[in-house]
């Protein structure tokens, strides 16, 4: 065996040999593993929820008031139920491992984990890298964002791009759904949940870095561009709460979807305001 293939790498991170050789993983005393477990335990219980949601098939559509669930707009196959395609159905029917929200729900994804606040979230309570501030990691190499599949972190401005259109098409569904049981305009409860739904997801949408930067990158002189400063500057306001709109979008996308759902199989009777 040749001399150069015994060495190893030299370890990287926490553990080279700059560092303070301290055996404890961590001094902290604090319970410090505690948001790293309820992070998990969130985007576990949304990603079970949604993936069985967007497989099951059933109580995704009223007819009777065109509420239709974000899970599954746009449907654009003949599987999709009678009224559930706002935009037509371009495609025939669908084998029961595609869910019928297929043409968005990959490039949804893509925005929600390319996202700089999931990121931190998901890097933290999954891979442990680091678990929290002061806790060494466990792995002994880091190559940042560079290779596969981290690499991919960079495609975060197209997703954003997507994101937008797919906001556009929720916005029309929730403007669809202002439809009366015996036809004309219409106002329930279920038109509140999707428009707060719409309302919150614009915001995420909107506050991500990636729109702050398409909204003020490459500028040399605000004052020469007042319109993209003003753009910039509500942006930014909304940037600030970015950490708390990808939690609360989560929460509306399943308050959304569960009371679509409880109306479509006859679980409860939609409140009508106006009918």
């Amino acid at each position: 065996m040749s001399e150069a293939s015994t060495v190893t790498a030299a370890p990287t991170g926490v553990f080279t040999t700059t560092r303070a050789r301290i055996s404890a993983r961590t001094l902290r005393t604090d319970r410090w593993w505690l948001p790293p477990l309820i992070t998990v335990l969130g985007l576990g219980a949304f990603v079970v929820y949604a993936t069985v949601r967007s497989f099951v098939r059933t109580a995704y559509y009223v007819a009777d008031y065109h509420y239709l669930t974000p899970f599954y707009s746009p449907c654009l196959s003949t599987s999709c139920v009678e009224g559930a395609s706002h935009f037509g159905t371009p495609l025939g029917d669908l084998p029961m491992w595609i869910p019928l929200g297929f043409a968005v729900l990959p490039f949804l994804l893509g925005f929600r984990l390319t996202c700089y606040y999931y990121r931190k979230a998901y890097y933290r309570a999954v891979w442990f890298s680091p678990p929290a501030c002061a806790v060494a990691e466990p792995h002994a190499k880091y190559t940042g964002e560079t290779r596969l599949p981290l690499i991919i972190q960079n495609a975060h401005r197209y997703f954003f791009y997507v994101a937008l259109l797919v906001s556009l098409v929720n916005s029309y569904d929730a403007v669809v759904a202002f439809h009366g049981k015996s036809g004309g305009f219409g106002f329930g409860l279920g038109n509140l949940v999707l428009l707060l739904n719409v309302v919150l997801l614009w915001a995420y949408t909107l506050s991500c870095h990636s729109c702050r930067h398409i909204a003020g990158g490459r500028l040399k002189n605000f004052s020469a561009h007042p319109v993209r400063y003003w753009f910039w500057t509500q942006v930014s306001k909304l940037n600030t709460r970015h950490m708390a709109l990808a939690w609360t979008t989560l929460g509306t996308l399943v308050l959304t979807d569960f009371y679509v759902m409880l109306v479509a199989s006859g679980t409860i009777s939609d409140l009508r305001f106006i009918d």
